[in-house]
């Protein structure tokens, strides 16, 4: 089981994902979003993918596709940290969109590349001792635990879809 992160395990800027996450075990937390989200972004009509509710605003393909990014990013930190203490650098998630391919592919294959993001995620963090889930390193200039990674893959997805469904379904 993955305790709860601490609040000296995280950024006061991450404390905005943590908070999202409810009390359940995060594991489970997790398996749900990726169940809840997969079912979304693949009912939403194809016709929609290309979206955005106001100029500058990202399209429903590209959230989807910042959201696996992010989980990639963050899942990367807790495989690092949890093997040694060491500085990661911070990513920009606008460059990360600049550079990405997601307008030329479909919401179905963003939603395919989503589930398969957190599925290797699930089995990281299944994979971590209580010893290594409690780790730290520092990651965009802040110190941060492993198990506070984890955290901060599931409150970043309901952040997004909290936004998505506000402003675009």
């Amino acid at each position: 089981m993955i305790n709860r992160p601490l609040p000296h395990e995280y950024s006061t800027y991450n404390a905005r994902y943590v908070d999202l996450v409810g009390d359940e075990p995060i594991l489970e937390i997790l398996a749900q979003l990726q169940k809840n989200t997969y079912d979304i972004f693949t009912r939403i009509d194809i016709s929609k993918a290309n979206y955005a509710y106001a100029d500058g605003k990202w399209t429903i393909k590209q959230i989807l596709g910042h959201m696996a990014d992010t989980e990639r990013v963050f899942a990367y930190r807790a495989l690092v940290f949890s093997r040694e203490a060491i500085e990661l650098p911070g990513f920009d998630q606008d460059v990360y969109m600049e550079k990405a391919t997601f307008d030329i592919r479909s919401l179905e294959d963003i939603a395919n590349e989503y589930k398969t993001v957190r599925e290797s995620s699930l089995y990281l963090f299944k994979s971590m001792s209580e010893e290594q889930l409690t780790q730290k390193g520092i990651a965009s200039g802040n110190p941060v635990s492993v198990r506070a990674l984890a955290y901060m893959i599931a409150g970043h997805e309901m952040h997004h879809i909290k936004i998505l469904k506000e402003r675009y379904l």
